[in-house]
């Protein structure tokens, strides 16, 4: 949307607070269009595509991976956005670059590496993420990382604990992380794209859990009655998709209903919210006490059925569960081995290894090379160290 149709309320590229490094202007781009630009070339995002959603790399060709769906919540970002006159360029950069510090094997491989980096300062994979664009990929003469816009660098960051955000405000006073210490909010597009990627996976969950066997439509019609309405709906309508050769279209247009539906939820409620709090410029949305984007209290609990259903049944499925835990054995084992003997990383993250001076900096320096893996370069990884195989084909 062109910044004359943007409302009020909207972050306006022409007004960005700006980049930490000075940058030329972009000629035929906006600012938020160049930083979409830089994130889709980046490394980190090309290996999105070898990191899991749910199900391992090895697991099946068709499943989500942390590419698609970065790529499905950038779709739906910029349809609520557009209805929403908010800057669709910023949203799509930020929905595209939330996951791009995400850890191998998903929050399998996050939960890990926290564990193995508590006693150096945690690991957060919101706040690896900003560190990707900010320091870790190497593309330009001029400064490390992609040197992207605050209002991007912003969104990115939706979760910061206390300690992590005073450390950031200590390095940048005033910047990404002071709405963690003062209690403001971030710009609408921020806002938009953290419920963009709850709606997203949710669906996706479903599709992708059904298709792998280890739930069922008849589970989801019994426990969950938002997918449920419009599984019923959808029979109502096309009532030959009640037939055993038609179950993946009847799965299809349930799900496509009930994302249409939640979406259209998110721009009614929001509108309503907008229009009630009376903001009428970035600075009021900031100063304003609550979020204003999201959904209805009826489809945040229903919603919450889904999340909570998903939980039990497939992210703790058994199946699921033991190849999350022996991802997880690899990620340790992984950070254990290179603690000791560092030269087996990569020549770039040995060389910064023999720079830094304490243990805690080395342990920093490990994460990011473990984070930066994907899915099946940690498992060969970790076999050719250790001579076992536990993740992927025999």
């Amino acid at each position: 949307m062109s910044g004359r149709d943007l409302a009020g309320y909207a972050v306006c590229a022409a007004n960005s607070r700006g980049r930490r490094f000075a940058d030329s202007p972009p000629l035929y781009r906006s600012e938020f269009q160049r930083d979409r630009d830089r994130i889709v070339h980046s490394s980190a995002f090309r290996r999105l595509v070898y990191k899991t959603q749910v199900f391992v790399n090895h697991e099946g060709d068709l499943f989500r991976t942390r590419l698609t769906h970065s790529l499905e919540v950038a779709q739906l970002g910029r349809s609520i956005a557009r209805s929403l006159r908010l800057d669709e360029d910023l949203v799509e950069a930020i929905c595209l670059a939330h996951d791009l510090g995400h850890t191998p094997f998903g929050h399998a491989g996050q939960d890990a590496l926290n564990e193995c980096m508590k006693p150096h300062g945690g690991f957060e994979h919101n706040l690896q993420s900003l560190r990707v664009v900010d320091r870790l990929e190497e593309r330009y003469p001029a400064f490390d990382g992609l040197n992207l816009t605050f209002e991007t660098r912003e969104g990115i960051l939706k979760h910061c604990s206390l300690s992590n955000a005073q450390l950031l405000n200590a390095r940048e006073p005033g910047g990404v992380a002071q709405r963690f210490l003062d209690g403001t909010q971030p710009s609408l597009e921020a806002q938009l794209c953290n419920l963009a990627d709850a709606i997203a996976y949710n669906a996706h969950d479903v599709d992708d859990g059904v298709r792998s066997g280890l739930i069922t439509m008849a589970q989801l019609r019994e426990a969950v009655p938002l997918f449920a309405r419009y599984y019923a709906s959808t029979l109502a309508d096309w009532p030959d998709l009640a037939l055993p050769d038609a179950q993946r279209k009847l799965l299809y247009e349930s799900i496509r209903r009930m994302l249409s539906d939640q979406v259209y939820d998110v721009i009614h409620h929001s509108q309503a919210g907008i229009e009630q709090a009376a903001v009428r410029s970035v600075q009021e949305v900031r100063q304003h006490g609550r979020t204003l984007i999201g959904f209805s209290e009826e489809m945040k609990a229903q919603s919450l059925v889904l999340k909570q259903f998903l939980f039990r049944q497939l992210y703790r499925h058994p199946q699921v569960m033991q190849t999350m835990n022996s991802a997880q054995q690899v990620v340790k084992e992984l950070f254990a081995a290179y603690m000791v003997e560092p030269e087996r990383m990569k020549p770039r993250f040995v060389q910064r290894a023999h720079i830094v001076t304490t243990l805690h900096e080395r342990a920093r320096v490990v994460a990011d090379f473990i984070a930066g893996m994907t899915d099946r370069y940690a498992a060969r990884e970790h076999e050719r160290i250790t001579g076992l195989r536990l993740l992927g084909e025999a």
